[in-house]
């Protein structure tokens, strides 16, 4: 039997949960035997579908048997999805809600599916950390993903929901990268505003936009002041072993949200699917953890 081809489609390589993503798809990968190709989007929508298209229009002998893609902008690509489906090739989409995905599934002879992380749980979370790091209320600078991107939507839903209403937020808008990060609030600080606001915990969507933004409180040329604000507590999402874990265990972060990747898992439900003709799921969803738990983060600020 043919090794199965599997292209990976992810967001960014400077990102660290996308730099997972990569490792968990070459790991399913390898220990599946089938052949795993990935690819960068640099966060551009039109260049992911363009890197899509023409793997999907490529010769048969050429194409991928299936694409596992975790999409940039504010869709999943529906009109590509079909392009791959009807040309044979299975379609994983990770981490965004597709409502074309139910209509492709009945018409379709190969696997299409989402598997996603619950990104309003993530949101409710980060809610609930902010409850336990600001038990008095405060305000907090918040770095979220794009704009145009459901998962960035759909976590700040999630934390509206669940944060006090003595707790006040200031938006800001990266592009889940350190350096996006780093610029918006650079750019923050520079606003007259930005003097006179009062910020007593700094969130991030990611934990690279956590870090981005305290790189951004580092370049502070007054000595009381930016010690003032990176002795505030900073908050971050995907909560990685290598990255995330380790700097809430150096204090780097007060807390972040582990997010398990979910590329390889893609690959395990496609070679499944495709191999050895197990139905799969429409929608499979990961659930995430706080870090540390919550009620150990309301014992710290105690």
């Amino acid at each position: 039997m043919a090794k199965l081809r599997i292209l990976i489609s992810l967001t960014t390589s400077d990102n660290d949960y996308q730099i997972e993503q990569a490792h968990s798809a070459e790991d399913a990968a390898r220990k599946l035997g089938v052949e795993a190709q990935i690819i960068y989007a640099d966060n551009d929508a039109i260049t992911q579908s363009t890197q899509l298209l023409r793997a999907i229009q490529a010769l048969e002998t050429d194409r991928p048997d299936a694409i596992v893609f975790e999409p940039v902008g504010g869709t999943a690509l529906p009109q590509v999805a079909r392009a791959a489906v009807s040309a044979g090739i299975g379609w994983a989409i990770l981490n965004r809600e597709s409502s074309y995905v139910p209509e492709l599934r009945k018409s379709s002879k190969v696997p299409v599916f989402t598997i996603t992380s619950d990104h309003v749980e993530i949101g409710r979370i980060q809610g609930q950390q902010f409850a336990a790091l600001l038990p008095q209320g405060g305000a907090v600078l918040y770095v979220q993903g794009p704009s145009e991107n459901s998962a960035a939507k759909e976590r700040t839903a999630g934390m509206l929901e669940t944060k006090p209403a003595n707790i006040h937020m200031t938006m800001l808008r990266g592009q889940w990268t350190e350096e996006s990060s780093q610029r918006a609030v650079r750019s923050w600080l520079k606003l007259s505003t930005s003097q006179k606001a009062a910020i007593d915990l700094i969130g991030a969507q990611d934990d690279a936009m956590a870090i981005g933004a305290r790189n951004a409180f580092e370049e502070i040329a007054n000595e009381s002041e930016r010690e003032r604000w990176l002795s505030l507590p900073f908050t971050g999402c995907d909560g990685l072993p290598k990255t995330g874990q380790v700097w809430v265990k150096d204090g780097t972060l007060a807390a972040t949200i582990f997010v398990p990747p979910n590329a390889g898992q893609a690959i395990e439900m496609l070679v499944g699917a495709m191999q050895q003709k197990k139905p799969t799921v429409e929608r499979a969803l990961i659930e995430p953890v706080s870090i540390p738990a919550l009620a150990e983060l309301k014992r710290r600020r105690d």
